[in-house]
């Protein structure tokens, strides 16, 4: 049986009509009434984000430690009043190019001066006394030097007088001066000061002999510079001079010291390097506690003053790069030859290198300060 479907009473489309205008209505109001309430601030919200760090690659900047450059020669005299060279400063020509460097040390063997009374007596024949005019203070600075020594056995050899009057030219021509007593040459150099502390055998120098003067000047030294070159004027003379025996030296019954035992004292005392010249022949080359100690640095160029026989002629520039605190960054050497009259010239044979060599070996051993073909001083 098929059930009859219920039907509502039917409603208008009018009816509808009205009901949808009054719904719409109706909600109109509600969304009317929201609008017009009292708005709420907008929430500002602050959102920290874990801190992240970018690491770059570290890169210490650190700046480059200053380097003092010095070349040292051992003794130089340009002749005796009247014989001098007619062309002084040309007499430095041949090795001009050698004397390079932050600092040029070289030992002033004599005086310069106009007068004086000499040591010597008159018409002495076993007596030497050296001096040049005091306008040659300019010809060495000219020729490069730029730190001159006046410890040795020469320095006095026209007096006190002979002695102020060197003093003087040397300040003139801008020239640091070192070794009379209580005297320390100090250079200020790329920020750096580098002292000299000048010794011989005398009493009328920074005295060699006295171990409590070379204790305080070279304490001294360190309170003023981080860098301190001792240089000694020491040992017997003479070719058959060159070795180190490590016993007190004479040289015609002259105490002239124990070369060994001072260089030693000085390095424990805080020297950066020890260099030296007096027996007018060349001595080997040490290592000790990382300096180097150069015994002899041989003659240099001279005018008719010192003999050329056997191995006096051979000769060497120094050259040392320093920096604080008294480290020793590198040593090299440029072989010279003295030539018969005194000129020095370079050597491209390098022949005092053999000869530095045996010497450094037999005298040192283990501790020698070698020499390569190159003329680079090698650590052992």
């Amino acid at each position: 049986m098929v059930r009859a479907r219920h039907s509502h009473p039917s409603r208008s489309p009018r009816w509808w009509g009205a009901l949808g205008v009054l719904l719409v209505a109706l909600v109109g109001l509600g969304v009317a009434s929201r609008s017009r309430s009292p708005r709420t601030p907008p929430t500002t919200t602050t959102t920290v984000s874990p801190t992240t760090t970018s690491l770059a690659p570290t890169t210490t900047t650190t700046a480059p430690v200053p380097v003092v450059t010095l070349s040292a020669v051992g003794d130089t005299d340009l002749g005796n009043t009247p014989q001098l060279p007619a062309n002084p400063l040309g007499y430095f020509a041949p090795i001009r190019t050698l004397l390079t460097g932050d600092i040029v040390f070289g030992n002033l063997e004599g005086t310069m001066t106009t007068g004086g009374p000499s040591k010597c007596a008159h018409y002495s024949t076993g007596c030497y006394a050296f001096r040049v005019p005091p306008s040659y203070a300019r010809i060495y600075r000219e020729a490069g030097f730029t730190v001159l020594n006046s410890a040795n056995n020469h320095s006095y050899d026209f007096g006190a007088p002979g002695e102020a009057q060197t003093s003087a030219a040397l300040s003139s021509a801008g020239i640091v001066q070192a070794g009379l007593p209580g005297q320390i040459g100090l250079v200020k150099t790329h920020g750096v000061t580098v002292a000299f502390c000048d010794f011989a055998p005398y009493g009328l120098t920074n005295n060699l002999l006295s171990s409590a003067q070379e204790d305080a000047l070279i304490a001294q030294a360190r309170r003023e510079a981080s860098i301190v070159v001792v240089y000694m004027h020491a040992g017997a003379e003479g070719p058959n001079a060159d070795h180190v025996t490590r016993h007190e030296e004479y040289f015609y019954g002259e105490d002239r010291g124990n070369p060994y035992v001072f260089a030693h004292r000085a390095i424990d005392d805080g020297a950066t390097a020890v260099i030296a010249s007096g027996p007018h022949v060349v001595r080997g080359l040490e290592w000790y506690r990382g300096h180097l100690i150069a015994y002899s640095l041989g003659d240099f160029t001279n005018y008719e003053a010192f003999a050329t026989v056997g191995d006096l002629h051979l000769s060497f520039v120094l050259h040392l790069a320093l920096s604080a605190p008294g480290v020793v960054r590198s040593a090299s050497l440029s072989p010279v030859l003295i030539e018969p009259g005194g000129q020095a010239v370079p050597d491209p044979h390098g022949t005092v290198i053999g000869l530095l060599n045996t010497l450094s070996r037999s005298d040192f051993g283990s501790s020698a300060a070698l020499v390569s073909s190159a003329g680079v001083v090698q650590r052992p």
